[in-house]
């Protein structure tokens, strides 16, 4: 397997698509371990447009959807096509959440992720947002594997 993803292969195990898919690559891959995921913000990227005019920065909602979104890619990437295939990973919380600086257009957010535990099909990660090696924000949260319907 190979230890980074392209836009085009993350859109092979995810289910988003523009402008709701917020991964550009991801990267550093340890199987089922960690990744960092790549986000080149823009001033052409949809959610500054009105996040805010004249002074555009990334909603931290987003930033904590980008997290589930790079963790969802790293666990299809690492499991057996046959097991989620046909399937949807559903954030079910965020224990913890913290944004530390705004994250502004113009910018390459990485997000280090990790997981930190798996039962069945229960998966706890925790992740770090830097810019430049700025810290911007971090998290942890859980999401569930379930049934596509």
């Amino acid at each position: 397997m190979p230890d980074s993803l392209t836009k085009e292969q993350i859109k092979k195990l995810l289910p988003h698509r523009e402008p709701m898919l917020l991964l550009d690559q991801l990267v550093d891959i340890k199987k089922l371990h960690s990744g960092t995921a790549i986000l080149n913000v823009t001033k052409e990227s949809f959610f500054v447009q009105g996040h805010f005019p004249g002074q555009p920065v990334m909603p931290g909602v987003l930033i904590v959807e980008a997290f589930g979104q790079a963790a969802a890619a790293l666990t299809a990437h690492g499991l057996d096509k046959s097991t989620y295939e046909n399937k949807l990973v559903f954030l079910m919380n965020v224990e913890k959440a913290r944004f530390r600086n705004p994250v502004i257009p113009n910018c390459k957010l990485e997000l280090k992720i990790e997981a930190i535990r798996s039962h069945g099909k229960v998966w706890k990660y925790k992740g770090d947002a830097f810019v430049n090696n700025l810290k911007m924000a971090d998290a942890i949260w859980s999401a569930t594997i379930v049934d596509r319907k």
